[in-house]
């Protein structure tokens, strides 16, 4: 049975209920990708990606056990873009994973693709170009996925789908250059200027007394963590990115930039009174507040419209929740010692061409020539060494059924929300802010929670670590990356190289996704400098900046810069001495002296900031 569900605009809120039709269906989705005009925070209209015309976008909904089909039409003109269906696993179907120069090429303007597979997990997701920092011009929206064997099935009346995201009045491609440039050597990412309920503010839900509502919660933002609470009612959290939890009860909740969470709230019995809710960025991450933002964004539950709607309170009101206590409820125990242990440590730095960038274990991330899924179906057997997929993509080669252990250690003074591709993972232990490197020392095997937490995005603490598994059992090329956007755009990611050899014999590239490489001249085979002839052979591939010279601190050059400027100012008041008169001159003595002074101060902090040390200085 086919159903076609080319377009239906979103509402502010989505009311979904579980009818199942009997056996799976086939679901398609025509979507032709446009620029439109939005202003959804009533502040400043922009051009917004949308889908056939219209923005917001389309919620995608699917049955467990669905096939998705999503035919693409690239009509933005300008860009190439790829969708990618966030927290699905794509079992079976890599090349539907819709990475650029990951999974795929870029879909080029004009050109045409498809993504076919099968849904075989319920729960919360979402969708979103991936594609050189483009979601946040718009193209991001949630997937919910139904299960006629949900556990909490007859619990609750009715469903809600709520996206909470950061908002920016310029387009990325404009922000990209500005955040990374040698005139930002602190790398301070740019602040958005509001937040979004379902891609709008003063958002109203209309609910009714003594009912329960089950509301799926996606931050699609591209920056900005969210504090989320609903004032005067409790949440019963039920499910995290995909994995139905144990009840568990909150106040309030936290969401980095693509996690999900499922609660139910129940309503009162009683009118008289309407309560706000309120999604807050975490301002802990700007490092500096614009005059005037709001970062707060504020929607209500209407029992009675003719009732005012009520101030919201602070967020330092309500008790944070833990989800590192969530228990899944498919009560999945803790999985044995790992075959592979990789061990990430994260830091950024400025390179030689003075811009900060991210690094994992000394690797900055470059996009090879030729998409790693591609280089892994087109080097034989010796798509089973990293050295085909080049030094910059930082891959990962596992093995068949292995369990996995990934180490972070966050060297940096920021926080990180990583996300891994084509599976979710039990988080096994994780520190507080500034708790220092992972070892073992710090936890032991029988510390670590006999039915740990599941999730597919986890937030790393600042100066703080992060340990978890997962078995290697969904052949592929999976990303792993800090989903802040900025961070991605700083080279903050790593690629798993999955069973390489068992790719080759599951998997096809249609031929419509080897169309869009040939329409954008993108190679498609060959190691990651597209050689085909010496896989081994890595010349040419794409490389990061050059490191600073030896000795040069990015405090240095910071110091450099203002030295630099206090020259020209002190230049500029002897130059106006001489062209005064001797009865003028006396007036401007007093000045002459001072920029003197200070252009003396500035080269003697420079002289200490770029003293020669044994390694650059980690900052952000």
């Amino acid at each position: 049975m086919a159903t076609s569900l080319s377009f239906f605009p979103i509402l502010s809120v989505l009311l979904l209920t579980l009818s199942h039709a009997a056996g799976a269906a086939t679901i398609v989705y025509d979507f032709n990708i446009t620029w439109v005009r939005a202003n959804p925070d009533g502040l400043y209209e922009r051009p917004t990606i949308g889908i056939n015309g219209q923005w917001p976008l389309p919620i995608m909904t699917a049955n467990i056990n669905d096939t998705v089909v999503v035919n693409v039409i690239n009509q933005l003109g300008n860009q190439s873009t790829t969708l990618h269906f966030h927290g699905l696993f794509q079992n079976g179907t890599a090349e539907m994973d819709g990475a650029g120069l990951v999974g795929q090429c870029g879909i080029p303007p004009g050109s045409q693709f498809t993504y076919n597979f099968t849904v075989n997990q319920a729960g919360t997701y979402w969708y979103h170009s991936h594609y050189k920092g483009q979601y946040p011009d718009g193209l991001r929206a949630p997937f919910i996925v139904s299960d006629p064997n949900y556990p909490y099935k007859g619990q609750f009346d009715e469903e809600i789908v709520l996206s909470v995201s950061d908002w920016y009045h310029q387009e990325v491609q404009v922000l990209i250059p500005q955040f990374m440039n040698k005139d930002n050597p602190t790398g301070a990412e740019p602040v958005p200027q509001s937040a979004l309920l379902n891609d709008r503010q003063n958002l109203t839900i209309a609910v009714k007394p003594g009912k329960t509502y089950l509301f799926h919660v996606v931050n699609v933002g591209a920056f900005a963590g969210q504090y989320i609470w609903f004032e005067g009612h409790n949440m019963t959290i039920v499910e995290v990115d995909g994995v139905y939890t144990e009840k568990a009860e909150a106040e309030m909740i936290y969401l980095t930039t693509a996690q999900r969470c499922s609660f139910m709230i129940t309503t009162k019995n009683e009118t008289s009174t309407n309560y706000a809710f309120v999604g807050s960025m975490d301002t802990t991450l700007f490092d500096k507040i614009p005059k005037g933002l709001n970062w707060n964004v504020t929607g209500w539950l209407v029992y009675d419209s003719a009732q005012p709607m009520p101030a919201p309170a602070l967020v330092d009101q309500f008790n944070d929740f833990d989800d590192f206590a969530l228990i899944p409820y498919d009560q999945k125990p803790l999985l044995p010692e790992p075959d592979q242990t990789i061990t990430m440590d994260v830091v950024m730095n400025v390179l030689g061409d003075g811009k900060q960038y991210a690094f994992i274990s000394n690797i900055t991330y470059v996009s090879p020539k030729v998409p790693t899924l591609y280089t892994v179906m087109t080097t034989g057997e010796d798509a089973t060494n990293p050295t085909v997929y080049g030094e910059y993509s930082n891959s990962f080669i596992l093995g068949h059924n292995q369990i996995i252990e990934i180490v972070i250690n966050n060297r940096d003074t920021g926080k990180h929300p990583f996300h891994l591709h084509g599976h979710n993972f039990q988080t096994i232990a994780r520190s507080e802010f500034n708790a220092g490197d992972f070892s073992l020392g710090n936890s032991t095997e029988n510390s670590y929670p006999a039915i740990p937490m599941r999730r597919d995005t986890i937030l790393v603490n600042p100066g703080g670590y992060v340990v978890f598994r997962f078995a290697a059992d969904n052949p592929g090329v999976w990303l792993f990356h800090c989903h802040i956007e900025w961070h991605m755009d700083q080279g903050l990611i790593a690629t798993m190289v999955e069973a390489p050899l068992e790719i080759q014999k599951s998997i096809t590239i249609p031929q419509n996704h080897l169309d869009a490489c040939k329409a954008g001249n993108t190679l498609y085979e060959g190691n990651a400098a597209g050689n085909t002839v010496n896989f081994l052979d890595l010349t040419g591939e794409p490389v990061p900046p050059a490191p600073l010279p030896a000795g040069f601190t990015p405090r240095g050059i910071v110091a450099l810069v203002f030295s630099c400027i206090s020259a020209l100012i002190g230049m500029a008041v002897i130059a106006w001495y001489g062209s005064v008169d001797m009865g003028a001159a006396s007036k401007v003595a007093e000045q002459q002296r001072i920029a003197e002074m200070e252009q003396q101060e500035n080269q003697e902090v420079t002289t200490q900031a770029t003293t020669i040390v044994e390694a650059p200085e980690e900052v952000r």
